[in-house]
């Protein structure tokens, strides 16, 4: 990078990419780890996200840590978001709830909208 029209490139491909613009992707799960999230129980959630990708054998869906989305007292978290922008936020996440996400709403379309913010969750 040796300028600031290098810097907006580097910008666009990953606001692009965080879009699924660009990307081989058709969801991105993204698990809060920063130490709020860790001390909650984020790992196991982590853990199961990225065990379910691989039993099912799915290698479209990006499962990616993050630090802290912002709401400690609802961690574990875990966010999905689809190709169309939509975002689906889980709290007080366990690895049985990641099985059952990934079940229900990665592999059968179907959010789990008991798990979601704001479903009595808070």
């Amino acid at each position: 990078m040796k300028s600031a029209a290098d810097l907006e490139a580097i910008r666009k491909s990953k606001f692009d990419d965080m879009k699924f613009k660009s990307s081989k992707y058709r969801m991105r799960v993204v698990v809060g780890m920063a130490t709020c999230g860790i001390a909650a129980g984020a790992r196991p959630v982590m853990d199961a996200f990225l065990e379910e990708m691989k039993q099912r054998n799915i290698s479209d869906v990006d499962v990616v840590m993050t630090g802290c989305i912002g709401v400690c007292m609802m961690e574990p978290m875990a966010e999905i978001t689809d190709k169309e922008g939509r975002r689906f936020t889980y709290v007080r996440m366990t690895a049985e709830k990641a099985a059952r996400v990934a079940k229900e709403h990665i592999v059968g379309g179907e959010p789990c909208v008991d798990l979601l913010i704001g479903a009595g969750n808070d």
